[in-house]
């Protein structure tokens, strides 16, 4: 399958997009002012859903001197921080451990605007996908940037370049993806990679699953232990009703950072929160906390991290993800060579390693220029440890269910092609020359 045989099951309407040199003619001209319309409708129903709940915030909370453009300016940072752009607060520093779930919303808009592109500028074939989602990704990295300088203010100002790298990257995958999924379907795509590449990725989706699945349960564990404390810290707050639906949306926000640091404590390396702390499956060592109710899951001082006997559990979660990856591997690969498959899983736990190292660095950062300038867990040791685990556990498991498999094929052939078989068979034609002529022998 092909991406042009995939784009002509679309019909024949625009036959007439592609030009002379396999570029869009008629609607490729188009693209430009479509892919403007549409990062303008992204970012203008974005902004108009954030302003909504900023201006909630303000009303029901006393805002003092606080007037409306400084809302609309904080709206606009709270849209900027949903692409995971940094920003620097006067008298603190620089603040740079975002909720990565903010990026839902600008990811699940630029995705519908992906498509709409696609279908209205009569991109036929996957192969124009591309310019659709650049059309569209251009428009929108300058409105970014223009954001970033008309949120900037007395107290804070957005970094002008992530904001501009940031909704450049979010509009070319997002929206590149949503135009590749308005023209075929998943199976298809997915089989437009190269036959090696589709099982490496079955492989490391395995993987991700089963340790997001395991960091959902590790947090959702440690937060329901401390469900009493996180109550208390709330309540210690008085946010008000308003103030709980906001807080709630806040904290759901910074849920996938929790995932992802609970696959860190399982990986090993754990995480930090500020300088000179850690929390490891070891043991932790803390300052104090802010108030903010997740974080009752992790008392200060030094204790250890969880019972003696929930240690070896948590720690063998990486191999058993690589384990389940490495039998991923054998049963949608081809059939591979003895030495091939045990290279295949370490190639895929370095994959899948280089993944959760990019996860992990986004998932923290600085909370000022105090203390609290170091939060999260480290990108690159948990990339390098994760790559090892995970490689080692799926090396190990492909290489012994790949041999055990050609050994269980392998056998049959041998017994199909054995002398005692074919003495057998003749011995019987030669007996009964009729009922050899009518018996049907099926090589296994």
């Amino acid at each position: 399958m092909t991406a042009s045989a995939v784009g002509a099951r679309r019909g024949r309407a625009g036959a007439d997009a592609a030009g002379p040199g396999g570029e869009p003619a008629r609607a490729g001209r188009s693209l430009i002012v479509t892919g403007a319309i549409a990062a303008a409708a992204v970012a203008a129903s974005g902004l108009a859903v954030i302003t909504l709940l900023v201006v909630i915030g303000w009303i029901a909370a006393p805002h003092g001197n606080v007037g409306l453009p400084a809302v609309l300016r904080a709206a606009a940072a709270i849209w900027l921080v949903g692409h995971h752009v940094g920003f620097t607060l006067r008298g603190a520093g620089q603040i740079g451990m975002l909720p990565i779930g903010l990026v839902l919303l600008p990811g699940a808009l630029l995705w519908r605007a992906g498509r709409w592109v696609v279908r209205v500028g009569q991109i036929q074939s996957l192969r124009h996908v591309g310019y659709a989602a650049l059309a569209l990704a251009a428009p929108y990295s300058m409105l970014t940037g223009a954001l970033a300088l008309a949120s900037r203010s007395s107290v804070g100002s957005a970094s002008l370049a992530e904001a501009w790298i940031c909704g450049l990257l979010l509009a070319l995958t997002a929206g590149g993806l949503g135009g590749a999924r308005a023209l075929a379907r998943w199976p298809e795509l997915i089989g437009l990679l190269p036959e090696r590449a589709r099982f490496c990725v079955l492989a490391v989706a395995g993987v991700l699953a089963t340790l997001i699945a395991a960091g959902a349960l590790l947090a959702g564990a440690a937060l329901t232990a401390h469900l009493r404390a996180a109550a208390s810290m709330e309540a210690g707050l008085a946010p008000g009703t308003v103030g709980i639906l906001l807080l709630l949306l806040l904290q759901l926000g910074y849920l996938p950072n929790a995932i992802t640091w609970a696959i860190s404590f399982s990986l090993g390396p754990g995480f930090a929160f500020g300088t000179a702390t850690v929390v490891a499956p070891t043991g932790s060592a803390l300052a104090r906390l802010p108030a903010f109710p997740m974080l009752a899951a992790l008392p200060p001082g030094p204790h250890g991290a969880m019972p003696g006997w929930l240690g070896p559990m948590v720690l063998v979660l990486p191999y058993l993800a690589g384990a389940i990856g490495g039998l991923l591997l054998v049963r949608a690969a081809p059939p591979l060579a003895l030495d091939a498959a045990p290279v295949w899983g370490l190639a895929c736990g370095g994959l899948a390693g280089i993944l959760l190292g990019v996860l992990a660095a986004f998932s923290g950062g600085p909370l000022g220029d105090g203390r609290l300038a170091a939060v999260g867990p480290s990108g690159w040791q948990v990339g390098v440890v994760s790559a090892l685990e995970i490689g080692v556990a799926a090396a190990v498991t492909a290489g012994a269910a790949n041999w055990l498999s050609q050994r269980r094929t392998g056998s049959l052939r041998q017994l199909a092609g054995s002398p005692h078989a074919s003495s057998r068979n003749r011995r019987e034609r030669d007996e009964d020359p009729v009922g050899a002529m009518h018996r049907t022998h099926v090589d296994p």
